[in-house]
């Protein structure tokens, strides 16, 4: 019996099997179902990782590679596929050599994100060649020298899609637009004045993609920009972002899930419903920046270690959080009163500006101002004990 398996190497499950390994735990054992571990960084060319997590600023690769030479002391299988999770964590998977049933102590999901694709998003017109999502657009360029288009389209503004402009860059690929259906783009600004002025990119907001056209490979696409259709001559389409956990080996299953974020529910020690299977990282919720899932990796193996030696409070013991008000989603679904200060992470559905409140029973317990915008992470920490007699509580935005 393997006492943990962490399912996904990427930032969250490498970085759990670091501080597993680091904190005494025997026998831990990664699964891969890529050839290589090292997750989405491995084929982002561009600088940007490894801040919050090594304090260093690398490149993709550079900080994939460091992240797998870290988590060296863990089994690590790559091309290995979960294709079933059971109650108690039990787990069976197909490998090269056939199939396998494992008997963990305890598993931990890490199996990350996907991008949605154009089917999901109802985008029109013909099916040409040249429609790539950003993780096989990095790929083509980075591992495999290729250059599918020579003047795509983004689509979508979030931090993955200015990764894409950053690639395209680097392969000498020059976007003729980036689309954004809102108002104002889904990254942080300046990010819009950085595509306009520095790569040379234009960005138009308020600009819904309708249909892409061609036979043999994208010819142009349809958008409505302000309600007015507009025809945008390009060669490719690249589709970013509105991220969503990898889930699908949950679904059906046994493991309560969000409906709002799309991941397994948890606890604040990163349990999931089945108490012998945990889960960090973005497989949680709607994507976080590298350095946020190592360090819920890094957390949830810290609650991991606590579970082998026993001392994890029982989840029966545990009270729900709901979202309330303008959120969308809270995460850890459920709290314990006795366990110290507890970080509950949200996001709101819309742009709003107003109160962050913690209530129970029609009381406050804590509050504080924000300004919020959808895709940034809100937190609002609740202090030891001030959950002491409290059934259930809802966080609210009002």
């Amino acid at each position: 019996m393997a006492p943990i398996v962490i399912i996904g190497a990427g930032p969250a499950g490498l970085t759990a099997a670091r501080h597993l390994v680091a904190g005494g735990a025997r026998d831990v054992t990664i699964l891969e179902r890529n050839p290589e571990a090292g997750g989405l960084p491995r084929f982002c060319g561009h600088l940007g990782w490894g801040v919050l997590d090594y304090h260093r600023l690398w490149r993709g690769p550079a900080y994939a590679r460091r992240l797998v030479q870290d988590a060296r002391g863990a089994t690590l299988r790559t091309q290995v596929s979960v294709t079933a999770l059971g109650p108690g964590g039990v787990l069976e998977l197909a490998t090269p050599e056939g199939r396998e049933t494992l008997t963990p102590r305890a598993v931990l999901l890490a199996a990350g994100i996907r991008e949605t694709t154009r089917a999901a998003r109802l985008i029109g017109g013909t099916r040409p060649w040249g429609v790539v999502s950003t993780g096989a657009f990095q790929e083509m360029v980075y591992a495999g020298g290729q250059l599918p288009f020579r003047r795509p389209v983004v689509l979508g503004s979030e931090l993955v899609s200015f990764s894409a402009l950053l690639t395209a860059r680097h392969a000498g690929i020059r976007p003729v637009a980036m689309i954004e259906e809102a108002a104002r783009i889904t990254a942080r600004r300046p990010g819009d004045l950085f595509a306009r002025h520095i790569l040379g990119v234009p960005v138009l907001t308020q600009t819904k993609l309708v249909s892409i056209e061609g036979t043999g490979r994208v010819d142009a696409i349809i958008v409505e920009e302000n309600g007015v259709p507009r025809r945008i001559d390009c060669d490719g389409v690249i589709v970013t972002g509105r991220f969503a956990p990898e889930a699908a080996l949950l679904r059906g299953g046994h493991l309560a899930l969000d409906p709002a974020t799309g991941g397994p529910q948890i606890d604040s020690f990163y349990r999931t419903s089945d108490p012998a299977v945990f889960a960090a990282g973005n497989v949680l919720r709607p994507v976080e920046h590298s350095g946020q899932a190592a360090a819920e990796g890094a957390a949830a193996a810290a609650a991991l270690l606590r579970d082998l030696a026993g001392t994890l409070p029982a989840p029966a013991e545990a009270i729900p959080v709901t979202p309330a008000g303008a959120l969308r989603y809270v995460y850890p679904q459920r709290v314990f009163r006795d366990a110290g200060a507890i970080t509950l992470h949200a996001r709101a559905a819309t742009a709003h500006r107003g109160t962050l409140r913690l209530k129970a029973e029609g009381r406050t317990l804590v509050e504080r101002r924000i300004d919020a915008l959808p895709e940034r992470r809100i937190t609002l920490t609740i202090p030891a004990g001030a959950l002491k007699d409290i059934g259930r509580v809802a966080l609210e935005l009002a």
